[in-house]
C-alpha cells in the first residue's frame, strides 16, 4: 500500500560517497522493517542492508559491510543509505522496500518497491 520514492543517486568516482533516501507515503515506515536492494547490469536484484522498526538492529551484505550504513527517521517516514568508499562494483539501481516481517524484508518478498535510483561509480 505504501508508495516508496528513492532519491540521491548519481555519478561518482571510486572512493566517493552518496546518501540515498527512500520516502514513504500512504503507509508509514513506523513499525516496519525496511531494506535496500540493488540490481547491477546483467544481474539479479541482491540484498544490501536492512533495519528493524527502530533502527536499533541492522544487517548488511558482506560486500558492503563497513562501507554502507542504513538509518531511518520514522517521524519523516524516511530511510537512508549512506554509501562511503564506493567501488565500481557498487554500480546498480538501488531500491527500497518495507514490511511487517523481518524475514520478508531480508528476502525481498514484501512485494513493495520504489522506482529505484541509479548509482554509477567510475573507475
Amino acid at each position: 500500500q505504501a508508495q516508496l520514492v528513492e532519491s540521491g543517486g548519481g555519478l561518482v568516482q571510486a572512493g566517493g560517497s552518496l546518501r540515498l533516501s527512500c520516502a514513504a507515503s500512504g503507509r508509514t515506515f513506523s513499525g516496519y522493517a525496511v531494506g535496500w536492494f540493488r540490481q547491477a547490469p546483467g544481474k539479479e536484484r541482491e540484498f544490501v542492508a536492512a533495519s528493524n522498526w527502530s533502527g536499533g538492529s541492522t544487517t548488511y551484505a558482506d560486500s558492503v559491510k563497513g562501507r554502507f550504513t542504513i538509518s531511518r527517521d520514522n517521524a519523516k517516514n524516511t530511510v537512508y543509505l549512506q554509501m562511503n568508499s564506493l567501488k565500481p562494483e557498487d554500480t546498480a539501481v538501488y531500491y527500497c522496500t518495507g514490511g511487517g516481517r523481518w524475514s520478508t524484508v531480508v528476502a525481498g518478498t514484501t512485494g513493495s518497491w520504489g522506482q529505484g535510483t541509479q548509482v554509477t561509480v567510475s573507475s
